[in-house]
């Protein structure tokens, strides 16, 4: 296993993935199946798509388990099996890393809205994030990347889950949409209220991950972000998509090619991005063109 995370942290640049989702339908993944149930039933096509991010130079590995909590896999009938796919899914992370690179257990939203906005229990959801947590805990991550989050309860609920059973580091991350002169998430979250309500938590970092924003749009975010954590000691974490997302042939697209997404990852680190990835639309050619021109 690599070197303490924190430490790592403090030393530089941090390179995570990008999208995993794409990349496992186009190294053979079907178009309609669960993508965190391939860590069970097709583990070789998830251990390509970390071999591919690793060559491209990352830092660290982020595990196939975005939807493994009980309310995302229950749409696949699939409910009960948290524990076992994130389990499944920190494994095949942690050897593709191995003793040099880091593994980040992904935890993504319940696709539900809490109460009374919506059906989902807070108590049930807490359920479903620890055997996510216990899962990614007993298959060996170094951390956690809890991301694409649009409500700070459900946020905080995944962050309390992390920490009744672990000590390991956790980044948060929110999706962010453009919302007149400032960028707010689907549930109407600044990142003012997500700093003031989140960092008392006790994160390793927070940031933005996915949204619809185009890339000037995430590089304002970024130096935002960045003005709300100077004289913290967490760090702004970034991982936005290829651009801004379009429609062709009743497909979401994006157009963005790794050297214009470089460009403006650079753009995005000298904001103040100390943890820097990607999201939809990115593949391991644009992370590995940012990392390249991030290099001296």
């Amino acid at each position: 296993m690599a070197a303490d995370l924190l430490k790592r942290l403090k030393q530089g640049i941090f390179w995570l993935d990008g999208a995993m989702g794409t990349q496992l339908y186009e190294a053979g993944a079907p178009e309609d199946c669960c993508t965190d149930m391939l860590n069970l039933e097709c583990a070789e096509i998830v251990r390509s798509v970390h071999t591919k991010y690793l060559a491209a130079g990352i830092d660290a590995v982020i595990t196939n388990s975005f939807g493994a909590n009980a309310f995302a896999l229950r749409r696949h009938g699939f409910t009960d099996h948290g524990y076992t796919i994130s389990l499944a899914a920190a494994k095949l992370a942690r050897y593709a890393a191995g003793d040099d690179k880091y593994v980040l257990g992904d935890i993504g939203p319940s696709g539900g809205l809490l109460e009374p906005l919506g059906s989902v229990k807070p108590h049930e959801l807490r359920d479903a994030y620890l055997e996510e947590v216990r899962g990614l805990t007993d298959g060996g991550v170094d951390g956690f990347i809890i991301e694409t989050m649009t409500a700070l309860e459900e946020l905080e609920i995944a962050i309390d889950a992390v920490k009744s059973i672990s000590r390991l580091p956790v980044f948060a991350s929110l999706a962010y949409d453009p919302a007149g002169r400032q960028a707010r998430t689907m549930m109407g979250v600044s990142p003012q209220q997500a700093v003031e309500r989140i960092l008392p938590k006790g994160i390793a970092a927070i940031g933005f991950n996915c949204g619809t924003l185009d890339m000037d749009g995430y590089v304002q975010l970024a130096s935002l972000y960045a003005q709300l954590l100077s004289g913290t000691d967490v760090l702004l974490l970034a991982e936005p998509n290829a651009g801004r997302p379009g429609f062709q042939d009743n497909k979401t697209v994006y157009r963005l090619t790794p050297e214009q997404y470089a460009e403006a990852m650079l753009r995005i680190r000298d904001a103040g991005a100390a943890i820097l990835g990607g999201c939809c639309g990115t593949s391991p050619a644009h992370i590995a063109a940012a990392i390249k021109a991030s290099r001296p």
